[in-house]
């Protein structure tokens, strides 16, 4: 019988990658241990390798439970793409689909399976009776606590998981929990003596920026937003907006000056939705305008700018949103515009709150983020002491330390070499005439650039043939590796991050050629 590899083995050759990122060694070794564990990792620090890993290690079956019904789907496929046996259950899931997987999760033919919280009470519920369960994952933990910005009632249902399962240890993951509110969570998932990471919410490679608008000192966001997007073509950037109709307009100005830009909120059909989602994984366009329901899950890279229309609710929110930029670790804009109108329309959205202790609640996180926009001092600082972080001036990374001014670019100086005014937006897939974009490859030299295309070109190929999303194929980081080192060998192309075995037995011999055939190959 074959020994079981240890976490660094199965990290090299599953996964693609040399060396654990902070925390997730310590986190996985709690798990491995037996022990109940809470991980607040921020965001981008690969909080799921924290059970996806333990899965194979430990047998038998790991519950995630995810809020994520609409990327359930995609990460599976990640996951089998991977070489494991995983599924979900989930309202959309039919009924005698479901009977087979429950069936197959009973057989012990499943090792990871993601699940709502809203069906632990029913369907999943019942699938997860007979299992071997040996690791329960709740991501996104912070939704159990009252005391926490995004507190949602269905997570109540698993207060009695720990109960229910008896032995089975329990993992709590967050990107942003204050103390309180992992205390909270410890508590109401009764957790016993749980091992707690607490990662650092400092990330220098965002440049924060914080805009009061309105009034005679304000500025307009909208011009100021069109300037910026216009400054910067080709790159990749989420704008976030208070309400839909804000996210509709905004959307339609941005495409009316050329930008590929499409709308994401809660308020549009779920096809549209996944489109719009999958056509930004894939960079079909260049900025998605949202609500806060766009961006829980999303794991791209290469987010160059976060803009924020409209002040968020709250100093855990912002964090959690800004964090969707720079994962690469690349210096990535982070722009905040804010007013005291924002906190008088979220006041409005928490009058709304039935539960009078979580509306009161709101209303203090909005004024706790105005406070935030308009203190002085290092913005870094300020941000991470709301998490019980203490750093140092950032010296550079905020407008406080190292003032500087907005987009210089007129958003009239795109108009030439973009659709003219009133373009209407063509939709994921369909043509543009823009500009040739700049970036890491186009820096590294023309030759790496012209690479660089060419692997994106067939990895759209090899999406399009397997009816997946691109970056479930490549993301960019990976295709600008192989750009940057040509290898000529497998030996070679398997030395490239996040690039594992599975993934060199599938798509190998196609990246070889591409890059055999490039100008400058061999």
């Amino acid at each position: 019988m074959n020994p079981k590899p240890t976490p660094e083995e199965l990290l090299r050759s599953v996964f693609g990658y040399e060396s654990f990122r902070p925390g997730q060694r310590e986190v996985i070794e709690a798990v491995l241990a037996g022990r109940d564990a809470i991980g607040v990792m921020p965001t981008g620090s690969g909080k799921s390798l924290t059970y996806q890993l333990p899965a194979r290690l430990l047998g038998g079956t790991t519950l995630v439970v995810s809020p994520l019904i609409a990327l359930m789907k995609d990460q599976v496929d990640a996951l089998s793409r991977r070489g494991y046996r995983a599924t979900f259950l989930n309202s959309s899931v039919g009924p005698e689909e479901r009977r087979a997987r429950a069936l197959a999760i009973r057989r012990g033919e499943v090792e990871l399976v993601y699940a709502a919280p809203e069906g632990l009470e029913a369907s999943a519920g019942g699938a997860l009776a007979g299992a071997r369960l040996t690791l329960i994952a709740v991501d996104e933990a912070h939704c159990i606590s009252h005391w926490g910005h995004d507190f949602r009632p269905a997570y109540r249902n698993l207060a009695g998981l720990k109960e229910r399962h008896r032995g089975v240890p329990v993992l709590a993951l967050t990107a942003t929990a204050t103390r309180r509110v992992s205390a909270d969570v410890t508590q109401q998932l009764a957790m016993r003596a749980p091992f707690e990471y607490r990662g650092s919410f400092y990330r220098p490679n965002l440049r924060l920026q914080a805009v009061k608008k309105g009034g005679e000192a304000g500025v307009r966001s909208r011009e100021v937003i069109l300037r910026h997007v216009a400054s910067r073509p080709g790159e990749r950037g989420i704008v976030y907006c208070a309400t839909r109709k804000a996210v509709e307009g905004l959307a339609a100005d941005l495409r009316d000056h050329g930008v590929r830009a499409l709308a994401y909120h809660a308020g549009l059909d779920a096809a549209v939705r996944e489109r719009a989602q999958n056509a930004f994984q894939a960079d079909e366009v260049e900025v998605v305008v949202a609500t806060i329901a766009f961006g829980m899950g999303i794991d791209k890279p290469d987010v160059r700018f976060v803009v924020h229309r409209d002040m968020p609710g709250s100093v855990e929110g912002y964090c959690q949103e800004i964090g969707r930029a720079g994962r690469d670790g690349k210096p990535s804009d982070c722009i905040l515009f804010h007013s005291w109108a924002d906190v008088m329309t979220h006041d409005r959205f928490a009058a709304q709150v039935e539960d009078p202790d979580v509306a009161a609640r709101q209303r203090e996180q909005a004024r706790a983020m105005f406070r935030w926009a308009e203190s002085d001092g290092c913005r870094h600082a300020l941000l991470v002491r709301h998490f019980d972080e203490r750093i140092a001036p950032c010296g550079s990374s905020c407008d406080r330390c190292a003032p500087r001014p907005l987009a210089q670019a007129q958003a009239s100086s795109v108009r030439a070499a973009r659709p003219g005014r009133g373009a209407a937006s063509p939709g994921p897939g369909a043509p543009w005439k823009v500009r040739p974009e700049r970036g890491p490859a186009q820096a590294a030299g023309p030759e790496a650039a012209d690479l660089f295309e060419r692997l994106r070109a067939m990895r759209r190929r090899l999406a399009d043939a397997r009816g997946v999303p691109a970056y479930l194929v490549f993301h960019d980081a990976t295709l600008l590796a192989i750009a940057a080192s040509r290898p000529a060998s497998e030996a070679a192309l398997l030395a490239v991050p996040g690039l594992g075995p599975r993934k060199l037995a599938d798509y190998g011999a196609e990246v070889l050629e591409v890059v055999r055939c490039s100008p400058g190959g061999s």
